[in-house]
């Protein structure tokens, strides 16, 4: 497994399939299959060879979907081919924790109680699918989310890419051990005391806990009652609003909603605004 590099910031010149392509984080990788420097189906296909290759050593996918990802890349690509506007992440590969549903798929979290897949996507699969992205795999976590590493008997240890002898954190270490080793630009994660941020932490990822309602968790009411929200793991802060601006937002179904933020979350990285305040006292 070779060491990750940093990414490179976009705009950034690669060529198809080298490493810096798997480095280089949702927002060029969007930009890259817009141009037709590379189309989603490529992409999709390299990502899955370099799983196969390299997630042998780390274990941070639980289920890879190769043929079902191969099939919506291509339905991306003809949508491009038919020319008009794409949506923000057309034809990116994207992968999910497994406590978050996927049609069709078991959602274990973490063990092996059970049995039954998924009837539906997730309201945040479906958003994401819906923005374009292609649903490339399930990563694993210890089993209900309850530990702050990523180990269970179900699925065995996954591994930190930087260094195979450390932790990734967890409950979402999978995920940030598959973005971490550009298996994939960006990975959706859960947080309850820490499960996003203690993997973006220990894999040198960017990822925040978003507030209580800020994406839904339909067709649940909530995930783990008022403590987990669900969220992603990248590459860059950029690459993590272009995501929630796809995500954010509660259905009648949840049980918890937040204000719509004033603005987007790209324009607000871009341009400055929504910088915390300092804490005024008295």
């Amino acid at each position: 497994m070779h060491r990750p590099t940093p990414p490179c910031e976009p705009p950034c010149t690669v060529t198809a399939m080298s490493d810096e392509l798997y480095f280089a984080g949702v927002a060029t990788q969007a930009a890259m299959i817009r141009s037709g420097e590379v189309s989603a189906r490529e992409l999709t296909d390299a990502l899955l060879d370099r799983i196969t290759t390299h997630d042998r050593s780390l274990n941070a996918f639980t289920e890879l979907l190769g043929e079902q990802a191969r099939t919506e890349a291509d339905t991306r690509d003809t949508a491009r081919a038919r020319g008009g506007e794409l949506p923000p992440l057309h034809g990116v590969p994207i992968a999910i924790k497994e406590e978050i549903d996927v049609a069709g798929q078991v959602t274990t979290f973490g063990g092996r109680a059970n049995h039954t897949p998924a009837a539906q996507d997730s309201e945040v699969v479906r958003r994401l699918r819906d923005a374009g992205a292609v649903i490339i795999g399930k990563t694993s976590m210890p089993e209900f989310g309850q530990w702050p590493f990523t180990e269970s008997v179900a699925n065995g240890i996954t591994r930190n890419p930087w260094d195979t002898s450390k932790s990734t954190g967890g409950s979402s270490g999978g995920t940030a051990a598959a973005v971490a080793a550009g298996l994939v630009p960006a990975a959706i994660g859960g947080d309850g005391g820490g499960s996003i941020r203690i993997p973006a932490a220990c894999c040198g990822l960017f990822g925040l806990k978003p507030q209580r309602g800020r994406v839904s968790c339909a067709p649940h009411d909530h995930l783990w009652w008022a403590l987990g929200t669900a969220g992603p793991l990248t590459r860059s802060v950029l690459d993590s609003a272009l995501i929630y601006d796809v995500i954010h937002g509660s259905t009648n179904v949840d049980r918890f909603a937040a204000e719509d933020p004033a603005t987007s979350f790209v324009d607000a990285v871009l341009t400055g605004r929504g910088e915390v305040q300092p804490l005024r006292i008295g």
